[in-house]
């Protein structure tokens, strides 16, 4: 029992070095729909799912969760975000075997479209300019031993405002540890686990493109034909959002029928003050049909200003008997954004 005393002690300590720490280097990041949160499931629980996320919705949370995927998978999510904001996650997986898990993700962000206004037509050109965020991850995980999972990911991220584009490369990382302690069967699926990942740690990214190309005049007291020479405002490059997280969960109830999860997440970004995540959820199974699903959970507590606050939602897993193996997915998840409203997240699921 000495081992499982000291990892609690590990995660008070985060706890309490979340609350102590000022935020620090706030809105010096790029690309910060990576930072959303993709997976109802997930959503649901406070984005605390770090060291128990299972299915295809790992390849945002956690890759080495693809390794306990037990079938093959397809996942569509749509979550309307705030002012008029629309994002889209879509993955799908499979599952090799012995070999591991191979998937590909794609996560959308539209901004809409907006009216061209310059100084001199301020009412509108008539023109209308769009802009979008994406990224695309390449995804793998395996069992290494029977307690100990290991996951990454390589993704390209883009932007794109009107006719300036800016793009990235990352990586992710992730392990699962399970383990025999606080297990009420004695297996180690429904014992103590632990996760971690580390997000987005990549290059920096810098818009180029022609709407940063503008005439000037290099020398206005001189006459001649300068006033037209091309020039271009040259940007900064800005660093991706690197996220650490750090989780555990038990699981006080674990029968055939029943079981109740916990879990626990110490965030550390580069781009904000460190966090804790809760989540629970409770999954009731009627052998004869599926699983249904309640979920719950408290996002960035500890965090400096934060209007985040609580999530719920719920889920249904239906196993279509009349075509073997396959079963469909339907989750829902509910989140307070404080003063910018709540959003509702849509996820659709089919595994074969």
């Amino acid at each position: 029992m000495k081992i499982d005393h000291r990892v609690l002690g590990v995660l008070c300590a985060l706890a309490m070095t979340a609350g102590a720490q000022e935020p620090y280097r706030i809105g010096t990041t790029t690309a910060n729909f990576l930072e959303i949160g993709y997976g109802s499931r997930g959503n649901a629980m406070g984005d605390a799912v770090v060291s128990t996320v299972d299915d295809i919705s790992s390849t945002y949370w956690n890759p080495a969760g693809l390794a306990l995927m037990r079938q093959n998978e397809v996942q569509f999510m749509m979550q309307p975000w705030v002012a008029d904001i629309n994002t889209a996650f879509f993955a799908a997986g499979l599952n090799a075997g012995n070999l591991g898990t191979f998937a590909v993700s794609f996560i959308q962000v539209d901004y809409g479209r907006e009216e061209v206004t310059t100084m001199e037509m301020q009412e509108g050109t008539g023109e209308n300019f769009s802009a979008n965020d994406y990224s695309v991850a390449f995804s793998y995980g395996r069992r290494l031993a029977q307690w100990f999972a290991f996951g990454a990911s390589a993704k390209m991220v883009a932007s794109s405002i009107w006719h300036t584009t800016a793009n990235a490369f990352a990586l992710d990382v992730g392990a699962i540890v399970n383990t025999h302690f606080f297990s009420p069967t004695g297996e180690r699926m429904d014992g103590l686990a632990i996760g971690m990942s580390i997000a987005n740690y990549g290059t920096r990214m810098r818009y180029n493109g022609m709407d940063l190309l503008q005439p000037i005049d290099p020398d206005p007291a001189s006459a001649g034909n300068y006033d037209s020479v091309e020039g271009e405002y040259k940007t900064q490059g800005w660093e991706l959002p690197l996220i650490f997280r750090l989780g555990m969960a038990i699981n006080p109830i674990a029968t055939p029928s029943q079981k109740l999860t916990l879990e626990v997440d110490a965030l550390h970004p580069n781009n904000n003050s460190e966090s804790i995540n809760l989540g629970a959820q409770y999954a009731y199974t009627i052998h004869s049909f599926g699983t249904f699903y309640l979920r719950t959970g408290y996002k960035a507590l500890f965090m400096h200003d934060s209007e985040y606050g609580l999530s719920y939602g719920a889920g249904v897993f239906y196993r279509i008997r009349s075509l073997g193996n396959t079963a469909v997915k339907i989750n829902y998840s509910y989140r307070d954004l404080g003063l910018l409203g709540a959003t509702h997240a849509y996820t659709f699921s089919f595994l074969f």
